[in-house]
C-alpha cells in the first residue's frame, strides 16, 4: 500500500517535471524566434530607405554633406548674379590725332562693340565707344596702345535692385492685363467694353514702358561706354613740380602778368571794331548837342521883354 503510494507521487512529480520542461522549452523557442521577425523588419526598413534616397546602405554622411554644397558655391562665388554699368574714360596723346582716334575705333569693333559720337580733328578728338562688359578691361588695354595714357578711370554703378523692380513689375502688369481682357471678352454693354478698352490701352502702354526700360537697363549691362579723349603731342600743358622759392613765386607772378596784359590785349583788339563804329558817331551827336545847349540861352533871354 506505502509502494503504490510512493509509485503514485513518482508519477505525479515525473509528469510536473514534464510539463514544467515543456513549457520552458516553449517560451525559450518562442523568445528566440522574435527578433528575427524585427531584424527583417529593420533590413527592409534600411533597404527601402536607400532606394528612396538614391544611396547605398553605410552612405549617410554623404547625403548629410550634400546640402551644403550650393550654399558653399553661393560663398565662393559672391555677386555672380549682380548687374552692373560699368563706364570708363581714358585721355590719350598721341602725334597724330586722326591715326589714333582709327585705331580706338577699329579696337572697338575688334572687341564686338561699335563707335557712337565722335568728333575728330588734327589736334583734338572725342570719341564715345561700346564694348561688352565683359571684355571692357582687355579693350582698354587695346585701346591705350593708341597713344601715351594721361588719364583712366572707371566707375560701376549696381543697378541689380532696378532690373529686379522692373521684372516684378512686368509680370504684375501682366496679370493686370490679362484679367482686364478676361473682363473685355465677357462685357455686354457699350458702355462697359469702352471703358474697358481704354483700360486695356492704358495698361499695354505702361506694359510696352516697362518692356523698354528692361531693355535698355539690359543694354547698359550688356555693353560698357567708353569715352576716349585724344590730344595731339605737346598740345596739352605739361604739369610742373611746384617751386616755392623767390625766383619761382617771381616767375609764377611774370607768367601771370604776361597772360593777363595778352587778355587784354585781346579785349581791347575785339572791341576796338565796334568803339570805331559806333563811337565816332555818337561823338558827333554830343557835341552837336552841346553845342546847341551852350547857343539856346542867350537867343530866349534876347527874347524876354521886361514888364514896365
Amino acid at each position: 500500500m506505502v509502494l503504490n503510494k510512493t509509485r503514485l507521487v513518482g508519477l505525479v512529480l515525473l509528469a510536473a517535471g514534464a510539463f514544467t520542461a515543456g513549457c520552458t522549452s516553449t517560451g525559450t523557442s518562442s523568445g528566440a524566434s522574435a527578433p528575427v521577425p524585427a531584424m527583417d523588419r529593420g533590413a527592409a526598413g534600411d533597404s527601402f530607405t536607400g532606394a528612396e534616397s538614391g544611396s547605398a546602405p553605410g552612405s549617410g554622411s554623404k547625403a548629410e554633406a550634400a546640402p551644403q554644397a550650393p550654399e558653399q558655391a553661393r560663398v565662393d562665388q559672391p555677386g555672380v548674379d549682380r548687374k552692373l554699368v560699368r563706364t570708363a574714360s581714358v585721355e590719350l596723346s598721341a602725334p597724330k590725332v586722326p591715326e589714333a582716334a582709327d585705331r580706338v575705333r577699329a579696337e572697338a569693333v575688334a572687341a564686338g562693340g561699335f563707335s557712337g559720337q565722335e568728333q575728330v580733328t588734327d589736334r583734338f578728338a572725342t570719341l564715345t565707344v561700346h564694348v561688352p562688359s565683359d571684355k571692357l578691361d582687355a579693350a582698354l588695354s587695346r585701346i591705350a596702345e593708341a597713344g601715351t595714357v594721361t588719364s583712366r578711370s572707371q566707375t560701376a554703378q549696381d543697378v541689380t535692385e532696378q532690373v529686379v523692380d522692373v521684372e516684378s513689375r512686368i509680370q504684375t502688369q501682366r496679370t493686370s492685363l490679362a484679367r482686364v481682357r478676361a473682363l473685355l471678352d465677357r462685357a455686354t454693354s457699350i458702355s462697359e467694353i469702352v471703358q474697358l478698352e481704354s483700360e486695356v490701352t492704358r495698361r499695354e502702354a505702361e506694359l510696352e514702358s516697362l518692356l523698354k526700360r528692361r531693355e535698355a537697363l539690359a543694354g547698359s549691362v550688356a555693353l560698357s561706354a567708353v569715352t576716349v579723349r585724344i590730344s595731339v603731342d605737346g598740345a596739352a600743358p605739361v604739369p610742373v613740380s611746384e617751386d616755392d622759392s623767390f625766383l619761382g613765386a617771381l616767375a609764377t607772378g611774370w607768367h601771370a602778368f604776361l597772360d593777363a596784359g595778352s587778355f587784354v590785349l585781346r579785349v581791347v583788339g575785339t572791341l576796338l571794331p565796334f568803339a570805331v563804329v559806333l563811337g565816332v558817331p555818337a561823338y558827333l551827336i554830343w557835341r552837336y548837342r552841346r553845342r546847341n545847349r551852350s547857343v539856346a540861352p542867350p537867343a530866349v533871354a534876347a527874347q524876354v521883354v521886361p514888364e514896365s
